[in-house]
């Protein structure tokens, strides 16, 4: 059988390439070699990546318990931010037993509990900008999300006074992940050398002490929830202070912070990315504006917010948003359990293998004229599961794949409801490293041109001028 083709550069500039440009790095990458291939990146040895559907499949539904395992020590690198005991990197009987702890939180009923927070937070989000004055949406976005979060795990109110930790919270979280956003500040978690604690003076120093300054006021939060418990509470923290696994065990301290670094951090950029990236695509077509308009001025937010849920045209601009540039470009890896064939090729125990989100999006025999933004595409055609992907899939999918998704509807449905909003310019917005995702360059500049009722009543076409 023949090996897997490479890239023939060496590792250090392919890492560069990826950490600079990780979709140009993609696309040049797969035109080269084809759907799947092998990359060194970093330290990483025997990294696969693959594009194909079918493959894909075989990954990540045949892993833990057949031909694959899913380690989460290879994650390490997000461990500085997130923690030693997060569910990303744990593995096997670890890894299902937090899944299984945590993931009620995130589905099902516990949707219409968020409803009044995220509503909120719009409203307060926009209703602060003046009419006529540029914004960036990625900001707004990043405000919003990060309100929603806190109430969703903390139950925290932003008119709380009785407690300031949702204030101290706030710019924490957003200057920690300020500090990883370019792509050169993100190389020190591909190069842990660079990790250097020089004092608050030194990049990595600084980021070190606001992490401090973060697991204190969390630590915190959990010793006054543990010594005052509030049954009547509704929100994450306190579902995770009472359930309990099989033996009967809790959370401990440790778990249960790192387990809220990972909410805090997953549950809130990526969110905020793809609502700026939504608005982008929404305000810059004239008939996906209009069409969108039109369907959700038939909705009352009001009176039950869930409708946003039968509402398929803002479904498909969703998944469209979510398909051309998501946020997630890779899956967590697998690696074989023994010596197999995978696509006609060798692999070996120690092999990663993970699927290419950004390529699967892009493979032209699925995606036809792939860069082209066509919510069309999702209501002509049902994708399974390995052809549209962008919470990952199998047993490392996203938890908070139902939140993110209700989120964005909601957030949307109640921007078009209440504002008219015009992109700050027409130049075209590219795709960049921001952290670990892929986000819009520039952060989507804007502006509120008016204000609606809640309903709307005037004509789509005549707004857009």
């Amino acid at each position: 059988m023949a090996t897997l083709p490479q890239p023939s550069t060496p590792a250090f500039l392919q890492t560069l390439h990826w950490i600079a440009k990780p979709h140009e790095f993609f696309e040049r990458t797969a035109a080269a070699l084809g759907t799947t291939f092998r990359v060194k990146i970093a330290s990483a040895e025997g990294l696969i990546w693959t594009a194909d559907p079918t493959l894909i499949q075989e990954i990540l539904t045949q892993d833990e318990n057949g031909r694959y395992t899913a380690p989460g020590d290879v994650n390490a690198m997000l461990a500085p931010l997130l923690g030693d005991r997060s569910m990303i990197m744990l593995s096997g009987a670890e890894h299902r037993r937090h899944r299984k702890l945590t993931m009620p939180a995130f589905h099902g009923e516990r949707m219409r509990a968020y409803t009044e927070a995220i509503l909120a937070a719009t409203r307060q989000a926009f209703g602060r900008i003046p009419h006529g004055q540029v914004f960036t949406t990625r900001e707004v976005m990043q405000e919003i999300t990060m309100d929603v979060i806190l109430t969703a795990v903390f139950g925290l109110q932003a008119d709380d006074r009785s407690n300031d930790r949702f204030a101290r919270i706030k710019p924490i979280v957003t200057n920690m992940l300020e500090m990883l956003a370019s792509p050169l500040s993100v190389s020190v978690l591909f190069f842990p050398t660079l990790q250097q604690d020089l004092g608050t003076w030194s990049p990595w120093g600084r980021f070190l002490a606001q992490r401090r300054q973060l697991d204190a006021l969390l630590f915190a939060e959990i010793a006054e929830r543990r010594a005052n418990p509030d049954p009547s509470r509704n929100d994450v923290l306190n579902m995770l202070l009472d359930t309990r696994d099989e033996s009967g065990d809790t959370l401990t301290d440790e778990e249960l912070r790192d387990e809220l670094m990972t909410m805090l951090f997953a549950g809130h950029e990526t969110t905020a990315t793809a609502l700026a990236w939504a608005t982008y695509w929404i305000h810059r077509d004239r008939q996906v504006y209009t069409q969108l308009l039109d369907e959700i001025g038939t909705i009352d937010l009001k009176a039950d917010p869930l409708t946003v849920f039968r509402l398929p045209y803002l479904t498909a601009v969703c998944n469209e948003t979510l398909r051309i540039y998501p946020v997630a470009m890779l899956t967590f890896p697998r690696t074989p359990i023994e010596p197999l064939e995978f696509g006609g090729h060798p692999i070996v125990p120690g092999d990663l293998l993970m699927a290419s989100i950004y390529l699967l999006h892009h493979n032209p025999a699925i995606y036809p004229d792939s860069k082209t933004f066509n919510p069309d595409r999702f209501l002509d055609r049902q994708y399974s599961p390995f052809e549209f992907m962008p919470f990952g899939a199998g047993s490392r999918r996203c938890l908070g794949m139902a939140l993110a998704q209700f989120e964005m509807k909601l957030v949307l449905a109640a921007l078009l409801q209440g504002w008219t909003l015009e992109l700050a310019n027409q130049i075209p917005v590219v795709p960049q490293r921001r952290g670990v995702t892929l986000g819009p360059k520039g952060g989507v500049l804007a502006k509120l041109t008016g204000a609606r009722s809640v309903q709307v009543s005037q004509d789509a076409a005549a707004i857009m001028g």
